[in-house]
């Protein structure tokens, strides 16, 4: 873990290097990804039984290809009743927050006559892909299904790995909330290709959303273009900014609450106490001796967590916008006046009794965001990643006379006579 002072001589060098530093997988797995897609791409569902014997250890054909909705549904009834209630609730909580992004369509007729607009609508199909390796999501399945329901998508596909072809409940009860029409029991970057290409027994779809390893972000990045994709996402981070009137265990836990996800997830904080930001170290070195995710989370905290003291919280602000974090707690009174100088970051938390744990699971804007700077020009994913725009235009032949010979002054100026030419013939 490291331990920056924005007042020492070489805090500027030190603080570059942590922002530039690179915690994606070492290893070059392009080429391999290559390999596999188009292994799909020519052989279809054959690849796919092989891949999934090599990777997941079970044979489709024994296992089935596909979770039926009876299955499903019976995940859903087997629910603990509380669990049920809160996986409903924050279904609930989700829906009404992404239902409100709906963008509506425009039209008028300007000042010459011509009639002009946009109109939305949804593709066709969406797939989302649910990692079920290190660990199984419920959350990601709503996050991922119940942004596509609101745009009216008419299909939603999940695609999961299934390790010797077992799977999760919870995932499965999810998904049954969320709407979904079909669960596969495929993963990895096979998965990826199946949804981007099709299969005998897969449809193709229009858009692939959902987190997942390097191998299916890195099929995610190869197949952006056959299909839409939200991102392509990194590991973990979290930023908090917190004075010393905070409880150093809340702070802590908050920290150590993202460092679980995976050895390379990054937690920095921000705090101008120094005394806080010792107490901090210490309350999570107590934390990781009693957690359960302890191993995984003290890789993470080690080699890239960060302690930065700084001389006041605003200054710390410009440091947080050259990091622009996945997330960002503003741990303070009076988060306000710190989020209005925030310009980068995927989500923000704002008060002492705003975890960022809470909007992983219900608070209802998405958790699926942009990860490893990515903030600087990315979004969270929203029902937007599901629709296009259609413009659309509409002259009558007195407003085609209004604006017509300009556009043919900039067609002969480009060289394009025949562009010309339609307008002119026409006047």
């Amino acid at each position: 873990m490291v331990r920056l002072d924005a007042s020492d001589a070489g805090f500027e060098a030190a603080f570059t290097q942590l922002v530039n530093a690179r915690r994606e997988a070492d290893s070059d797995v392009s080429r391999d990804v290559t390999a596999i897609i188009a292994a799909v791409r020519d052989q279809g569902d054959a690849a796919l039984h092989d891949f999934t014997s090599r990777f997941d250890g079970h044979d489709l054909d024994k296992t089935g290809w596909e979770v039926s909705k009876a299955e499903r549904r019976a995940a859903l009834d087997g629910l603990d009743k509380a669990l049920r209630g809160a996986i409903e609730l924050a279904a609930a909580r989700i829906t009404d927050y992404h239902a409100a992004q709906k963008p509506a369509d425009r039209e008028y007729v300007d000042a010459v006559g011509v009639r002009l607009g946009a109109r939305w609508g949804a593709v066709d199909a969406a797939g989302l892909y649910v990692p079920g390796g290190r660990a199984a999501y419920p959350s990601t399945v709503l996050m991922n299904a119940i942004p596509a329901r609101a745009a009216g998508v008419g299909r939603v596909v999940m695609v999961t790995p299934t390790p010797k072809g077992e799977t999760n409940p919870l995932v499965l009860a999810a998904a049954e909330i969320a709407g979904v029409d079909e669960v596969w029991r495929v993963g990895g970057a096979h998965a990826i290709a199946a949804l981007a290409y099709g299969t005998d027994r897969i449809r193709p779809v229009d858009v692939i959303v959902g987190p997942g390893n390097a191998w299916v972000a890195e099929a995610k990045r190869q197949l952006y273009g056959v299909v839409g994709i939200d991102m392509v996402a990194g590991p973990s981070e979290i930023v908090v900014v917190a004075d010393g009137a905070n409880d150093p265990a809340w702070i802590a836990a908050d920290l150590l609450s993202q460092a679980e996800h995976d050895p390379t997830s990054q937690s920095v904080l921000f705090t101008d106490d120094a005394a806080f930001a010792g107490a901090v170290e210490q309350a999570v070195a107590d934390q990781l001796t009693r957690l359960a995710t302890g191993n995984t989370a003290a890789i993470a905290w080690n080699d890239n967590g960060a302690i930065i003291l700084v001389p006041t919280l605003d200054s710390a602000m410009p440091l947080v916008d050259r990091l622009a974090p996945e997330h960002l707690e503003l741990a303070v009174d009076a988060p306000q006046t710190l989020f209005d100088q925030v310009r980068h970051a995927g989500s923000v938390f704002l008060g002492r009794h705003t975890p960022e744990a809470i909007g992983d699971y219900i608070a209802g804007p998405n958790h699926v965001l942009p990860t490893g700077r990515r903030a600087r020009f990315a979004s969270g994913l929203s029902v937007l990643d599901f629709m296009k725009r259609t413009s659309f235009i509409a002259c009558d032949a007195a407003s085609l006379a209004a604006i017509g010979p300009a556009a043919i002054a900039l067609a002969h100026a480009e060289g394009l006579p025949a562009h010309a030419a339609s307008i002119a013939v026409r006047l």
